[in-house]
């Protein structure tokens, strides 16, 4: 029987190459978005075979490589978790329980930008940002509002909030209190990431030592108090849209989850304790295979830092359990419609590759925070893919796959590779510190975008295939009065709290930050019941830790 070896070097020989033709004249030929190249075909020698099928396991056991549980989809879909909020509390409310009527099973909080920096909507920064691109919470008020008559104990709510996570966290837990549920009983999620921000975003306060401080309390805090919450969603999703490959979002993401892990250990946390309620965050783009086996990747190359660097030994710290939102940077202004193909293979991407949660955008959010008519097509995507599609039915369906095995292969030896790197500078914080990552992200965002001008990476519709482009019907605009609204009602609320018990607990607070042993979240957790603002916890925590100026990178 003819061998492999020769099988494949007789299929070479006879193989004509006009596939090649398609890009003859194009550089980048068959590559994936990180570079890698693509073979014409795959075969059991390419994958390994002869090691790799006994390596990749079962789901829900280590490595992880084919799923976190044994079940997957089988026993209960993703969470379809739509990112919203805009304008007051109210209208994010109302979108909140429209999106539960449809069908949604988890809420996820999108805070505007003052929120997300900690300054109050009166703030002389904040002026025409509040409501902008997300909810105002600048109180215990604000979130009685964004919440009401939502059962939090019954919903699971993730709050995309960082610097300022320990103010919002505490006031979810007050709203819990004030209507009699206990904290231990609240479910979801708190972003709490900060690195990424110094890497990617640009929403820190402090330095990143006293962030990671901050961070760790959180962990610290829900450890003890709140074993349903997810303390931390380690984010590679910011990574991504700044730029980064799909190899750079793996091996940053899990550097920055080291970082976090250490950071607790050195705490005197013990691993075991806290690792089983990390989460992690990552992005969906366009090049469909590359980021099924980008996940089961991170997966696995996460169970094995775990088990071998940390000595973990509960199998729920080795798993990455991860939400993913498809491609905000990937939606085109151009020919908008084409976005719902665009979302629909990102989320099939998503949920091949064995997500837990999963956002879908709206084809709408090049020009705007997606209309009611674009967020349900968003969220009818989903229910498609796990009612109709099939997908569901089966754990893993592109296990085995010779290209899928060696591109998770190759995604999880180049992502090492960096994080060996990162290892050498130092660790993360002392990366971002150099510039490092940033200068990383810049420069494969600088060739991704020479490719895109060069037409060696075809965007349909922007830079090939262009025709009438159509503006949606439609879109939402914020009501410019909602700032004057929202600052009213903030001067409301100082006028009628008790002011000496807020400056008290104000001064507690200080004294608590000024001591740098104390965990922070207690008292500010008494500072929010006495409505003291976001924008005045957080100005204590600026009096004593400053504020962080970012570094030139070149």
């Amino acid at each position: 029987m003819e061998s492999l070896e020769k099988q494949k070097e007789r299929w070479e020989k006879n193989t004509v190459e006009k596939s090649l033709t398609r890009f003859k004249e194009r550089k980048n030929r068959f590559l994936t978005s990180s570079n890698i190249p693509i073979e014409k075909v795959y075969t059991p020698l390419d994958a390994k075979a002869l090691d790799y099928m006994e390596d990749l396991g079962f789901p829900g056991e280590y490595p992880y490589t084919r799923g976190v549980y044994p079940t997957m989809y089988r026993a209960r879909f993703w969470t379809m978790r739509q990112y919203a909020g805009f304008g007051t509390a109210e209208q994010t409310n109302r979108r909140f329980k429209y999106l539960l009527q449809q069908g949604q099973t988890g809420l996820s909080v999108a805070f505007d930008f003052p929120t997300q920096i900690g300054l109050d909507c009166d703030h002389p920064l904040a002026c025409g940002e509040v409501g902008k691109v997300g909810v105002s919470v600048g109180t215990l008020n604000e979130m009685e509002l964004l919440f009401d008559q939502i059962p939090l104990n019954k919903v699971t709510t993730s709050m995309t909030i960082n610097a300022p996570a320990a103010v919002l966290l505490a006031m979810y837990v007050a709203l819990a209190q004030k209507r009699g549920i206990d904290q231990s009983s609240l479910g979801g999620t708190v972003q709490n990431d900060v690195l990424k921000e110094y890497v990617a975003r640009g929403m820190y306060i402090y330095p990143p030592k006293p962030s990671m401080k901050l961070a760790t309390d959180i962990f610290e805090y829900c450890s003890e108090n709140m074993p349903r919450l997810n303390t931390i969603s380690i984010s590679g999703y910011h990574i991504r849209e700044a730029g980064a490959t799909a190899v750079q979002e793996v091996a940053f993401t899990l550097a920055n989850g080291i970082a976090y892990v250490q950071s607790a250990i050195d705490r005197g946390l013990d691993v075991d304790a806290f690792a089983s309620r990390l989460s992690f965050f990552f992005a969906s783009h366009n090049n469909f295979l590359e980021e099924i086996a980008k996940f089961r990747s991170a997966r696995r190359l996460w169970a094995r830092i775990m088990r071998e660097r940390f000595e973990a030994k509960d199998p729920s710290s080795l798993q990455l359990r991860f939400h993913t939102q498809t491609s905000g940077v990937a939606l085109t202004a151009q020919q908008p419609h084409n976005n719902i193909v665009r979302v629909a293979l990102q989320a099939l991407a998503a949920e091949l590759g064995g997500t837990q949660s999963l956002h879908t955008n709206s084809f709408d959010e090049a020009y705007a925070l997606p209309s009611q008519r674009a967020v349900t097509i968003a969220l009818r995507t989903q229910q498609i893919i796990a009612y109709e599609s099939g997908v569901a039915d089966t754990v893993d369906p592109l296990g085995g796959s010779y290209y899928i095995e060696t591109l998770t292969d190759r995604i999880e030896e180049e992502a090492e590779r960096y994080i060996e790197e990162i290892d050498r500078q130092g660790g993360a914080i002392a990366s971002i510190e150099k510039g490092y990552m940033q200068r990383e992200i810049t420069e494969s965002a600088y060739e991704y975008q020479k490719e895109v001008e060069r037409k060696d990476r075809v965007i349909v519709g922007v830079n090939d295939f262009r025709g009438k482009d159509e503006v949606p019907i439609k879109i939402l605009r914020v009501d410019p009065t909602v700032e004057k609204k929202v600052v009213e009602r903030l001067n409301r609320v100082k006028r009628e709290r008790a002011n000496p018990k807020v400056r008290e607990t104000l001064d507690e607070l200080r004294n608590a930050v000024e001591d740098g042993t104390v965990n922070l979240v207690p008292p500010i957790l008494n500072a929010i019941r006495q409505y003291a603002t976001l924008g005045e916890i957080c100005d204590v925590l600026r009096e004593v830790y400053g504020e962080y100026r970012s570094v030139t990178i070149y």
